[in-house]
């Protein structure tokens, strides 16, 4: 039987998706890309915004046209929160919420059981969402040995959110926070490692609270403080770290690291004091000055990426232009910008002061501008220096360049790659500038 799984949102998401999709293989379920004809289609979906609820929805319809007699199951973050709006739509034969995706070897052979004796005992489709709310620990944080098509593996070692921002649907969609234990953390990287990555991406929904839920002395610090001693792995990055989470002992570790990319993503969110007080954020404009420049100051080479959020309730022109001074201010390399997007159930969504569409479109083109010139301005600083750049499976599709990125995150064209250099780490000297990236050579010597 063929299975096809589409995944949207975020690193967590596709870890989850490739247990799944191992869980499967080990069952004889063949798996093949979303674009084929499948028996089975999993979608993974997000709902941290309406444009990925309305995606999701999409990829459904998509699967169904594909093959009218395939059974769907809908899962992920939308499938928790609003599992009703998939009841009404065309062959969507389960909905099953963040629970009970460890438990899809088995839904599916329900589904072929059923389908075996000619009635479902069930409805279709049916609904299996547990309560992520009640106390649960370690659920949904199993091993994952590969990541077909991926040259850098994620690994999944926390769960969950205690923050309940405002603006956000998350916590209800993943329970509390949990982690699983160190020991445990880092003999996954190294079984990662024997299986032939040269990184790991460590992940989860709110990642620098790692550790805090356990009794055992498990901490984030804990991890990138042995995996550099031991060299565990030959490259191992953090995907995203709150500003309060940023904490001293982890840039000292970082400051002189070989094996710990000296690269920070930051959700900043928003560079106006009152707004970052309605979005429940626990720190202030003047925290986050501070806190970029002495990231930083720690090394040259440091990147830093920022999330920010325009159209948030209450945000009026003084408050974005509040935003854009900060962000001009900051030495930051690339930013990622989001306009709010309301979510049922949050306290933001009741809130006042709500701003229009337009107004969020204008400030996010505003935004993006600024953060393309902060951007090239960055990566034009590495030009004629050597960058030791682990080298990707896909060529880019515009030159037909190998690509690869940089241990600082900086994304780079390889003119002269050979097929050898792929899932290696090549020292490459960027000569020149494209949108967006470096193109360079590989330098020896």
């Amino acid at each position: 039987m063929r299975v096809a799984i589409t995944t949207l949102g975020c690193k967590v998401n596709q870890y989850e998706s490739a247990a799944m999709g191992e869980s499967l293989e080990k069952q004889g379920f063949i798996l093949v890309p979303f674009l084929e004809e499948a028996d089975f289609y999993i979608i993974n979906t997000c709902t941290v915004t309406g444009r990925t609820d309305y995606q999701s929805r999409q990829l459904i319809r998509r699967a169904g046209k594909r093959n009218p007699q395939a059974a769907i199951i809908v899962t992920g973050c939308y499938a928790q929160t609003a599992p009703h709006v998939f009841t009404g739509m065309p062959g969507v034969t389960v909905v099953a919420g963040t629970l009970e995706k460890d438990r899809i070897v088995e839904i599916i052979g329900k589904i072929q059981k059923n389908s075996q004796s000619g009635k479902a005992s069930e409805p279709v489709p049916s609904v299996q969402v547990g309560d992520v709310g009640r106390e649960i620990t370690e659920w949904g944080i199993r091993s994952v040995s590969g990541f077909p098509g991926h040259t850098r593996a994620f690994l999944k070692i926390q769960d969950g959110c205690n923050a309940f921002c405002s603006y956000c649907i998350v916590p209800y969609a993943r329970g509390r926070s949990r982690s699983i234990g160190k020991e445990e953390v880092l003999e996954r990287i190294q079984s990662l490692a024997r299986n032939g990555y040269r990184e790991v991406v460590l992940t989860g929904i709110h990642l620098g609270v790692y550790g805090e839920d356990r009794q055992d002395g498990s901490s984030l610090a804990g991890i990138l403080r042995q995996v550099e001693e031991h060299r565990t792995i030959e490259r191992l990055r953090l995907s995203s770290l709150e500003p309060t989470e940023i904490t001293e002992e982890i840039l000292e570790i970082m400051k002189s690291a070989r094996i710990v990319c000296p690269h920070l993503h930051i959700p900043l969110q928003s560079g106006d004091d009152g707004i970052l007080s309605r979005m429940g954020r626990n720190y202030d404009a003047a925290f986050s000055r501070d806190l970029v420049g002495k990231v930083c100051a720690s090394r040259p080479d440091m990147t830093v990426g920022m999330d920010v959020m325009v159209g948030f309730p209450g945000e009026d022109e003084k408050a974005f232009e509040n935003t854009a001074a900060l962000i001009e201010s900051l030495p930051i390399a690339y930013l990622h910008v989001f306009p709010y997007s309301r979510r049922p159930g949050t306290a933001a969504a009741r809130m006042g002061s709500q701003v229009r569409e337009e107004d969020k479109k204008r400030r996010g083109q505003t935004l993006r501008k600024l953060g393309m010139m902060k951007r090239q301005a960055f990566l034009g600083r590495f030009i004629g220096s050597t960058l030791p750049v682990l080298i990707e499976k896909r060529k880019d599709r515009a030159s037909g360049y190998l690509k690869g990125f940089s241990h600082n995150y900086l994304p780079v064209l390889l003119q002269d790659g050979r097929a050898e250099m792929i899932n290696t780490i090549v020292s490459v000297k960027p000569e020149s500038l494209i949108s967006g990236g470096l193109v360079g050579r590989a330098h020896h010597g």
